[in-house]
């Protein structure tokens, strides 16, 4: 990848707070977020791959979700962790490129997911006795492949974009982590062409994936409609629950810090709701997933047996 940029060589993390108490604080607090992060993830995925009855379309998504989860913790937690604790808060200008190229990979990755996941409730919903058919394995494969794809290509595209901007003098990033607001503040000379590609981005790895997600719950909506049974629309109802969550937290968040006007950023409300989706959100994915799920329950059961 071909960067433009020699001026700076390093960046200067801020992090939350420079006061030594509540640094150690928050560096308690993020190691158990991370802790039960990983735990509840890995756990996640050990049961699916164990337990044939989580053999499902369902369980397969939630699976790499869990997956993408472990990644998208795992490039933001340590670094936060190092900032509270080391007095060396510095950070390489390769290890900023590295670290904002795998958090965009994996966050567009997310959205895509999501979307699949949306298209499978719609399946599961719409036809409950072909779900089997309608939801093969290979087309589950192609499916978390693409976006897979779609993720990697568009966080080369946004990378090569962000680091090619011009960093004058200035290496002091109000945040935790490499994210394009705090950089782009950083940035001289901006160009319109830059703006142009955020723009981009932002319709086709979000905008786009929030549109599938609520066109396949209109149809969800209408095939629940149609039910005679009260129970059966109840049980469709709580099917999509987990699905319905993890996309409002997800895309409420994104939505929060990249869709706003420029002149309406402001970089300590915006560390807050960062935390969200990308250490706290992974955190909860397993829950939403698994406290309400009695196939779940069971595949612990027998495992911890």
């Amino acid at each position: 990848m071909e960067l433009y940029n020699a001026t700076v060589t390093e960046f200067i993390m801020l992090g939350f707070t420079t006061d030594p108490v509540k640094q150690r604080v928050l560096f308690g607090l993020f190691l158990v977020v991370y802790a039960l992060t990983m735990a509840g993830n890995f756990t996640l995925i050990v049961l699916i791959c164990n337990d044939p009855r989580l053999h499902t379309p369902m369980y397969f998504f939630i699976g790499n979700l869990s997956f993408l989860d472990l990644g998208l913790s795992s490039v933001y937690t340590p670094e936060i962790l190092i900032t509270c604790i080391s007095e060396d808060k510095s950070i390489s200008f390769a290890g900023c490129v590295a670290q904002f190229f795998f958090s965009a990979a994996l966050g567009y990755m997310e959205c895509y997911l999501l979307a699949a996941m949306a298209y499978d409730r719609y399946v599961a919903i719409s036809k409950p006795l072909l779900y089997s058919q309608a939801m093969p394995l290979k087309l589950c494969v192609f499916f978390v492949a693409a976006s897979y794809l779609g993720g990697f290509v568009n966080s080369v595209i946004i990378t090569k974009d962000t680091f090619s901007l011009h960093f004058c003098s200035d290496n002091v990033i109000d945040d935790f982590f490499c994210d394009i607001p705090p950089l782009v503040k950083l940035a001289c000379g901006k160009k319109d062409s830059y703006q142009a590609v955020l723009f981009f981005l932002l319709l086709s790895n979000v905008i786009s994936p929030i549109v599938f997600i609520l066109a396949s719950y209109l149809f969800i909506i209408a095939t629940i409609a149609r039910m005679r049974s009260k129970q059966g629309r109840l049980k469709a109802f709580s099917t999509c629950s987990s699905h319905l969550t993890s996309v409002t937290l997800y895309y409420g968040s994104i939505l929060y810090i990249y869709a706003r006007p420029r002149s309406r950023y402001s970089l300590d409300r915006d560390k807050i709701v960062s935390i969200f989706y990308t250490v706290v959100f992974p955190m909860l994915n397993p829950a939403i997933y698994s406290l309400r799920n009695k196939d779940v329950k069971e595949a612990l059961n027998k495992l911890l047996k």
